[in-house]
């Protein structure tokens, strides 16, 4: 037993001693993220080879895993009764010389794109980042990394999400780029970041390609401004973000979003808002209508807005329950020649969920959730041969998260 001990701790040290030798040459960035594991205060094999030379602080690594048995419905008709594999992701993250951080995360369910990718980095990888604390105001974040939108849903680490609203579900949320963020006190920071918006190409981003006559832009880039706030001893907690950018030639895309959260034991509740005005549809949702009696078009001079509710209420140490509210719309702002100005999407959906915990401070939990979606489809996008339809599912599953080290 002690030879295995032993050998598990020499495999760790060479693990985290490799992920540290990469991140000093590739000079990477790391932005906050919400990891799911504390750290180690091991010395690793680095260190000990080096004489403190290149000290690692502490590192982590953990496979995060979420698996459920689904019932799926359409118009209160069966559509498919399955076992899914909703996330697997593997999460390595730490810190060296005290100033130095580094957060790695490759999801197996995320399928890139048959293009070569922007950032030439394949779309399974969230994260690739390096952080360097520069004093104790400002923090510099370079790689790939969570785009500085706010909302809780959007920012809160996925795994704890069982259905996300469409918006949240269509948003580049991981991209390459630079943060520089500047803590003014316990209580207020502000985020200054310039990413790309997008991973593949424009092919890859319109569904159905660009409009005619748009040409792609040269300069795919989105820049963020974001506040995070706390109050009330951090149970309040407000986050607020605005972004502006290109998504081709002449067609801009400005995105305000806001989460405000409440989080205090035994409650946790939050309210986001997302607002999004494209000069081209980037989400898809609108310009899906197009295609059900051919080839679709992407829609130009479209906006879309979600709001998202939320309560969580721990019943005891091992039961948490929630309930959810989502509704959100899509509408084309400016009319051309195709698409008349006005409301062509309104989609709302409720959750109900029970969270089992059989563990005291443990990340594994069993869950039964339950969903109605209905989307409703205007007069608008009912003439181009969409209709409206409902969506149900029933969720058994199982959420872990296993701290390899």
């Amino acid at each position: 037993m002690m030879g295995r001990l032993v050998e598990m701790k020499v495999w760790k040290e060479i693990i985290v001693s490799l992920f540290v030798c990469l991140a000093l040459s590739a000079g990477k960035g790391y932005a906050q993220s919400e990891s799911m594991v504390s750290s180690t205060n091991d010395v690793p094999l680095l260190e000990r080879m080096t004489d403190g030379k290149r000290k690692v602080d502490w590192a982590d690594m953990n496979i995060q895993f979420c698996s459920a048995a689904d019932v799926s419905f359409n118009n209160a008709k069966l559509d498919e009764a399955a076992f899914k594999v909703h996330r697997i992701r593997l999460e390595v993250l730490g810190g060296f010389h005290e100033k130095f951080s580094y957060h790695f995360r490759q999801s197996l369910n995320q399928y890139t794109t048959p293009n070569i990718p922007l950032d030439n980095l394949s779309g399974s990888v969230e994260l690739a980042m390096v952080g360097w604390q520069l004093n104790d105001k400002w923090k510099l974040t370079a790689g790939k990394q969570p785009v500085q939108f706010s909302g809780y849903e959007c920012w809160v680490n996925a795994i704890k999400v069982r259905h996300y609203s469409d918006f949240n579900n269509t948003i580049p949320c991981y991209q390459a780029g630079l943060n520089a963020a500047y803590k003014m006190n316990d209580n207020h920071e502000f985020n200054f970041q310039v990413t790309n918006n997008r991973n593949g190409d424009s092919a890859d981003q319109f569904m159905y390609g660009l409009p005619e006559g748009v040409e792609p832009t040269k300069i795919p880039l989105l820049a963020t401004v974001n506040w995070d706030g706390y109050f009330v001893g951090h149970a309040m907690q407000l986050r607020y973000s605005l972004s502006y950018g290109q998504l081709a030639k002449h067609k801009n895309v400005f995105y305000f979003t806001c989460g405000n959260v409440w989080d205090k034991k035994p409650f946790l509740g939050y309210i986001d808002f997302m607002y999004s005005r494209e000069g081209v549809d980037s989400k898809g949702l609108i310009s899906e209508v197009t295609a059900v009696k051919g080839e679709g078009t992407t829609v130009p001079n479209v906006d879309y807005f979600t709001t998202i509710f939320n309560l969580d209420y721990r019943v005891a140490s091992h039961w948490n329950m929630y309930v959810k509210g989502v509704y959100e719309q899509g509408n084309v702002f400016k009319s051309n020649d195709m698409f008349s100005s006005g409301t062509y999407r309104r989609v709302w959906n409720v959750q109900l969920c029970a969270e089992y915990y059989p563990l005291k401070n443990s990340e594994l939990l069993c869950y039964l959730h339950l969903l109605y979606k209905n989307i409703h489809l205007t007069e608008k996008a009912r003439s181009w041969g969409a209709e409206s339809y409902n969506h149900q599912r029933i969720s058994l599953g199982l959420v872990y998260t296993l701290p390899v080290f």
